[in-house]
């Protein structure tokens, strides 16, 4: 199954401009999965993140691509849509 982890915190601003744009790719059938950092550090530390915002692009759970920072909505679509 394909989807987007969107790491997160409450409070990092370019995770709240980031949000908006990850809730309009869920709108448009893209798996999302919010993960606040603060809350679930095993899951950041599973899959590497050090920064905030991560998106991780999983297939089965395993780690095919990512960004960090705040990107635009493109790019995220173009992870999710990589072969």
């Amino acid at each position: 199954m394909k989807k987007l982890l969107y790491f997160s915190a409450g409070w990092c601003g370019p995770c709240q401009q980031l949000s908006p744009i990850m809730e309009e790719l869920q709108s448009e059938g893209i798996t999302v999965q919010k993960i606040d950092v603060d809350s679930n550090p095993e899951i950041c530390q599973a899959f590497n993140v050090k920064n905030v915002p991560t998106v991780v692009f999983t297939v089965n759970d395993l780690d095919k691509g990512r960004k960090v920072g705040l990107n635009p909505k493109q790019a995220y679509t173009e992870l999710y849509n990589q072969d």
